[in-house]
């Protein structure tokens, strides 16, 4: 493709879709705090006046739920009933199961581990069968696509100068969009970018352009991405007052492709919001960005993607897939053998690496899970370039 436009999109923490994924997410964080070894799957729902929570947790914390619902709701700025919904009033209701002992008898002990393979890592299957993907690019200096990151440090600004005051006017829900054109596929300029906010009804759509121009767009996007035919679409239909829940139904997992890549690389298909570690929907998607994020910065290829796959209750991957289109300085089959030799990629071993037991997950829940730069994540190191370029020659 000589010239081509790719578009990504992100929303902000008052999203419905994002409130409910922030929900579950708190949950799953005050449960691993008391007891790491939660087994957590847990989704929400958000309509007007009412927040759902529901799923199969089997742990020995003790959550206050509503409370921790509560907190989320207005900690995200939907605090009081001029926002269309308010985390103070709002009905809460609970409907939470233990996990499934079908589920558990493969989490617990693995295949390999009931045929005799005696190994710390083998103590744990897949808590599901699925593919997940990873994905890298030489786009940014994380190693992102650059229409996702630049969409959501958007999203991020526009939350920010909502929060400090600047746009005291701006309510918690709202959505961005990029539209990047390439060439040679090589990121050349911004064709257009889309915000759309909610708003108070006391403010005009020329004064909110204008103040996303100067506030959030001109802050944060390279100047040198811009030209004379660069669109800016601010609020396109005029008006955005009612939002958030009161606008829409939110449901936790609904925003996947926000989530990872924003659509320039593959999906598995699995969400990440309010599930534990062992759930290999979430821990073998940050680990196959690892691996791929890894392979990139050690220079092996300018692009790289990492497809895991699982079988419930299996510890080993039943496939790892390196490819680089085309990009890589030496076959994907090669580079394949390569993460085979450096990465431990059972779900055991990848908790303990990357450290996922931990009261993390809150943060990630909005802005994206990959390629944050405001947070220190385990899967965005760049620690495993030297082994891997070692593996790659020895091969």
């Amino acid at each position: 493709m000589a010239k081509h436009f790719f578009t990504s999109e992100s929303v902000t923490e008052g999203h419905p879709d994002k409130v409910c994924d922030q929900i579950s997410d708190a949950i799953l964080d005050a449960m691993l705090a008391q007891d790491p070894l939660s087994r957590v799957a847990c989704e929400s729902i958000c309509t007007t006046g009412m927040a759902l929570v529901m799923g199969e947790i089997s742990t020995n914390a003790i959550v206050d739920i509503p409370a921790v619902v509560r907190k989320t709701i207005c900690d995200i700025g939907f605090d009081k009933p001029a926002a269309g919904f308010d985390g103070n009033t709002c009905a809460v209701l609970c409907t939470i199961d233990k996990q499934s002992p079908d589920i558990d008898m493969g989490v617990s002990k693995s295949m390999e581990q009931k045929n005799g393979e005696e190994d710390a890592y083998n103590l744990h299957g897949a808590g599901d069968q699925g593919m997940m993907f990873g994905f890298a690019c030489d786009e940014t200096p994380e190693l992102m696509p650059l229409p996702i990151s630049l969409a959501h440090k958007l999203a991020k600004k526009l939350a920010d100068v909502r929060k400090d005051g600047t746009l005291p006017y701006l309510q918690p829900d709202g959505k961005t969009q990029v539209t990047v054109e390439y060439d040679d596929n090589t990121p050349v300029r911004i064709d257009t970018i889309v915000i759309s906010t909610q708003h108070t009804a006391d403010v005009s759509v020329d004064t909110i352009k204008k103040d996303l121009i100067k506030y959030v767009i001109v802050p944060t996007v390279d100047a040198s991405l811009i030209d004379e035919n660069t669109r800016y679409l601010v609020n396109p239909t005029g008006r955005f007052v009612i939002g958030g829940p009161a606008g829409d139904s939110g449901l936790t997992g609904r925003k996947i492709i926000v989530d990872t890549y924003g659509g320039y690389a593959a999906h598995g298909g699995g969400a990440f919001s309010g599930k534990d570690p062992t759930k290999v929907d979430r821990s073998a998607a940050y680990a196959a960005r690892y691996v791929a994020k890894n392979i990139v910065a050690a220079g092996l290829a300018k692009k790289c993607q990492v497809e895991l796959a699982y079988a419930i209750g299996v510890a080993r991957p039943v496939s790892v897939l390196v490819e680089t289109f085309g990009t890589g300085k030496v076959r994907d089959e090669i580079l394949s053998a390569a993460v085979n030799k450096v990465f431990d990629l059972r779900p055991a071993a990848i908790i303990e690496q990357l450290d996922l037991r931990r009261p993390i997950y809150r943060r990630l829940a909005a802005y994206g899970h990959i390629g944050r730069t405001d947070l220190d994540l385990s899967w965005e190191k760049t620690d495993r370039t030297e082994a891997l370029i070692n593996a790659v020659n020895s091969l």
